[in-house]
């Protein structure tokens, strides 16, 4: 069975809102993209920052100790890919999104909200550690 390995994150800005994107099949995640050869998890999540959403590498700064791992299964060309997306937590002082081709639209939002719009259960459950994270860090009341 074909695999493929990815990283995302749940990016935060200081007023502690969560970026979603809006995919053009119409489901709301998070930055996330395939791990090119010999790319580091990190590495794979600044350039896919910067692909998806304008986002440059200077204004991500990742927590350290956040580490999500989630694996689901989907169909691509008739065959079923098994996928692990191994997210991580970060804030970005960056103001100004630029969506690429994949993406529809966007928002910033606080978790609340964040958790209602995300589409796959997969994604919200993440979400929902890494607000327990911060919490727990004391860096979101």
């Amino acid at each position: 069975m074909p695999f493929e390995r990815s990283c995302g994150v749940i990016l935060f800005n200081k007023e502690k809102n969560f970026l979603l994107l809006k995919y053009g099949w119409g489901h709301w995640g998070f930055i996330k993209g395939n791990i090119e050869k010999g790319e580091k998890e990190k590495e794979t999540i600044l350039r896919e920052a910067e692909e998806e959403a304008g986002i440059n590498k200077e204004s991500i700064h990742f927590l350290s100790g956040f580490r999500e791992k989630i694996n689901y299964f989907y169909k691509k060309e008739g065959k079923t890919i098994y996928k692990e997306v191994i997210y991580l937590l970060a804030e970005t002082t960056a103001e100004e999104i630029k969506l690429s081709y994949e993406h529809t639209d966007y928002a910033w939002l606080p978790y609340e909200e964040a958790v209602k719009k995300i589409t796959h259960e997969n994604d919200r459950n993440v979400l929902k550690k890494a607000k327990e994270f911060l919490e727990k860090s004391s860096l979101v009341g």
